[in-house]
């Protein structure tokens, strides 16, 4: 963890956006994979780490903003704790550590928020994630369960989205260390597929070198010869010659901090004419992203800025037509790009998204319902210490592809018979996460290889 001066400035800068009454942050509990004593690997409340810094399960804490102190409750372990677990500092021994002093039984919570109800004090908390969050809340506070996600504190959530945003020298320190431990990770996967190598190879050791670095993996590993499934976390295929490997995978540092890269490369030792096309055609889209990062610039227009260079790149091959202004405002560049450029990232891959994309990417404003474009999860302008991947893609999705021809969706710009000729490709993205500056932005962690050159001397080319 931090120093107890970090949290402690934390906690003080967010008292300091309220008036009165109490700050409620549940901790996660334990979760069972198939009975109680067998759990998934815990991983602490994101905001409960960036103000209380405590990970360890069965924990909650209460800021008073009247009276300006923190309160952790959690108990301390029993003998039969100890002897599965070995002995752990004390609840109160910990909370130091964070710059709190008050500690008390986890039971004793209930106490505190009763009585601030009973004297019409007002409770914020913020939107709950996990069924079992939704439970204690209820519970609390004496709200149906249906309820409780629509009584979120629209305030606590701007709050904290306004100061998570903003990410500190020591934060940004950790997400530099798990940007190089998931280039490490990167580099080890491309040197090391082969023909008939197992998709699930290629994730075990990406998730070895994560481990290994004191860390953990920052979300699933999609590794895929069929990347024209965004989020394709199936691990069963066999990779052969002629195939086109996608890996999304990135390192989460022991402090929590997420790293989040994507590589394409051929299982091939070189790229074919036409694999180079297209890889080439979505390197420039992410370049053209990458030089626009700079304060002031809505990351709106970052990705229309990439989806142009898809659209064109694609209409001189015969595959889009039509003017490109037109097309863009119609969404037909969403036939091979139905996502979003980027996202925010921090304490959480997508960083804040359970406090909803409307406050963390749009500031508050409303998105559109256009496919494609209502995935895009960052749209606000940038802002110094925002922390964003890019990641353009060309994805070429053969039930998109029939189901847009079969209701003549866009076919002002799109020649579906060209477009069907490329219906096996699958798919190609590139991902690297930068920090913006004061005066535009630097990449985070060392290079990635992923220029042709690169890869193919990696692949032993």
């Amino acid at each position: 963890m931090f120093g107890s001066d970090v949290y402690a400035s934390r906690r003080a800068r967010l008292t300091s956006r309220f008036d009165g009454g109490l700050l409620l942050f549940p901790g996660n509990v334990e979760s069972p994979m198939n009975y109680a004593d067998n759990c998934f690997r815990f991983r602490q409340d994101s905001t409960f780490l960036y103000y209380f810094g405590l990970d360890q399960p069965d924990l909650a804490a209460v800021i008073d903003v009247d009276d300006g102190t923190a309160t952790v409750f959690g108990d301390e372990l029993t003998i039969d704790h100890i002897v599965w677990m070995g002995d752990l500092p004390t609840i109160a021994e910990r909370a130091q550590r964070v710059g709190v002093s008050d500690t008390r039984p986890l039971a004793a919570l209930g106490d505190v928020v009763g009585a601030a109800l009973a004297a019409g004090r007002r409770v914020r908390f913020l939107p709950p994630y996990r069924a079992d969050t939704v439970l204690r809340i209820a519970g609390l506070l004496g709200l149906p369960t249906d309820e409780v996600a629509g009584r979120a504190s629209i305030d606590l959530i701007r709050a904290v989205v306004d100061q998570r945003s903003i990410k500190a020298p020591e934060e940004i320190e950790e997400l530099d260390k798990a940007a190089t431990t998931s280039v490490a990770m990167h580099e080890a996967a491309i040197r090391m597929v082969k023909p008939g190598m197992r998709e699930a190879e290629v994730a075990a050791e990406v998730e070895r070198i994560a481990v290994a670095a004191g860390g953990r993996l920052s979300f699933p590993v999609i590794a895929t010869i069929h990347g024209e499934t965004l989020h394709n976390h199936v691990h069963t295929n066999a990779a052969s010659d002629g195939d086109l490997f996608l890996l999304d995978c990135g390192a989460e540092t022991a402090l929590g901090y997420a790293g989040d890269l994507s590589s394409t490369f051929p299982v091939s030792r070189r790229f074919t004419d036409r694999q180079r096309v297209i890889y080439e055609l979505q390197l420039a889209a992410q370049n053209t992203a990458v030089q626009m990062l700079a304060p002031g610039v809505p990351f709106r227009d970052v990705h229309f800025a990439a989806s142009r260079v898809i659209f064109e790149g694609l209409r001189d091959l015969g595959i889009f037509k039509g003017n490109a202004d037109e097309a863009l405002e119609a969404g037909a560049h969403a036939m091979v790009l139905p996502c979003g450029t980027g996202h925010m990232m921090g304490l959480d891959v997508h960083d804040m998204e359970n406090l909803g994309e409307v406050w963390v990417g749009y500031d508050g404003q409303p998105k559109s319902t256009q496919f494609g474009l209502k995935s895009l999860r960052l749209a606000r302008p940038l802002e110094p210490g925002f922390v964003v991947t890019v990641e353009p893609g060309i994805y070429f999705i053969p039930q998109l592809m029939d189901l847009w021809r079969s209701q003549g969706t866009c076919a002002q710009f799109i020649d579906f018979d060209e477009l069907d000729e490329w219906r096996d490709f699958g798919g190609v993205r590139n991902e690297e996460d930068y920090l913006v500056t004061t005066d535009g932005a630097r990449r985070l962690g060392p290079h990635k290889p992923q220029t042709v050159d690169e890869i193919e001397r990696l692949r032993g080319a």
